[in-house]
């Protein structure tokens, strides 16, 4: 699908100039352009590999990406659904390699099976910007996406001050064979642990759904009937053990912390706002950055990029979310 865009949040543009200050990553030899057709009067396509259309979030970012391209007269955008399939993802990646696309976009559905095909096309030439998710190797021009392990590392030490007496705690993990979800385990591990009186009693992947996670956490609760606060990776598995909670009768015991802070009616922001979880933290999409980066590639002719571009997270709780849900207009 074209897109084109409208009004750019200054946030997002102070935000995207801040990060893109950082060491180059990318660099052209003799300080030539990244690419060899660039420039301010051409006309470019971006193609988007998004590893899945299911999840709230990935309609989140591209949502986001489709508003905002419309501030680049210059570029088209094709977004492709990669269906939660590597094998549909790899075809995909190739097909737009086949069309011609000016830079690829792409948040791999599990990053070793990814890594092949994105290393292909990173070779012929063509600009790569990971989004969200990692490949496993180094042949990519520069990833842009928030700082999971910190994120998570943050959501651990804000739950240990929520049971400061400790307790047992269950994490609902994403898929086991993607970035986010590994960086999130871990970092939450990390900041928890400045609670020693808190025990984590059990941990299991519902690979980012909320079906999934009303089963695990339905189990973990009759296996550990004093669970007092459960950690999830994304917003949908807090759905999910949101539902399992009270299924259980144990909403009043279980506090929730959730990985996304999505806006809208069905988004984490309103289930903090409405007190249903405890808190979410936000994972921002990184699409005004993303865009920024091509731009700095296709028009301004860049000789060189970040190698990586970090977007900070917000912690939504109690103290914020009914002002934040309040000013959310999508």
């Amino acid at each position: 699908m074209t897109t084109s865009i409208g009004k750019r949040r200054a946030l997002l543009a102070s935000v995207a100039a801040a990060a893109l200050m950082l060491a180059p990553g990318a660099r052209a030899a003799d300080g030539k352009p990244l690419v060899k057709d660039c420039g301010p009067k051409g006309e470019y396509t971006i193609g988007f590999s998004q590893a899945n259309f299911k999840e709230p979030y990935r309609e989140h970012v591209n949502h986001e990406l489709q508003r905002l391209v419309k501030n680049y007269p210059q570029f088209k955008l094709s977004i492709a659904d990669g269906q939660a399939s590597v094998n549909t993802q790899v075809s995909q990646v190739d097909n737009f390699l086949t069309q011609g696309v000016d830079i690829l976009f792409i948040s791999p559905f599990e990053a070793a099976p990814l890594t092949p095909v994105v290393t292909r096309v990173y070779k012929s030439g063509v600009p790569v910007i990971e989004l969200d998710r990692k490949t496993t190797g180094n042949e990519y021009t520069s990833f842009v996406g928030g700082d999971n392990r910190q994120i998570a590392k943050e959501a651990g030490e804000y739950a240990a001050k929520l049971l400061p007496d400790g307790g047992e705690v269950a994490i609902l993990e994403g898929l086991p064979s993607s970035s986010p979800a590994i960086e999130r385990l871990e970092g939450f591990k990390q900041g928890i642990a400045v609670n020693p009186k808190i025990k984590v009693v059990a941990e299991q992947p519902v690979d980012w759904m909320q079906d999934k996670a009303v089963t695990v956490f339905s189990a973990m609760l009759q296996a550990h009937p004093d669970i007092k606060l459960v950690y999830t990776s994304n917003d949908l598995a807090a759905a999910g053990a949101y539902i399992a909670a009270k299924q259980a009768g144990k909403l009043d015991q279980v506090k929730i912390i959730g990985t996304d802070g999505l806006p809208g009616p069905a988004g984490g922001m309103r289930s903090v706002a409405e007190g249903q979880w405890a808190a979410t933290f936000v994972y921002p999409t990184g699409a005004a950055e993303a865009l920024d980066l091509a731009k700095r590639i296709l028009i301004d002719c860049a000789t060189e990029v970040p190698r990586s571009v970090t977007v900070p997270t917000t912690l939504i709780d109690k103290s914020n979310a009914r002002d934040l849900y309040g000013k959310e207009q999508f």
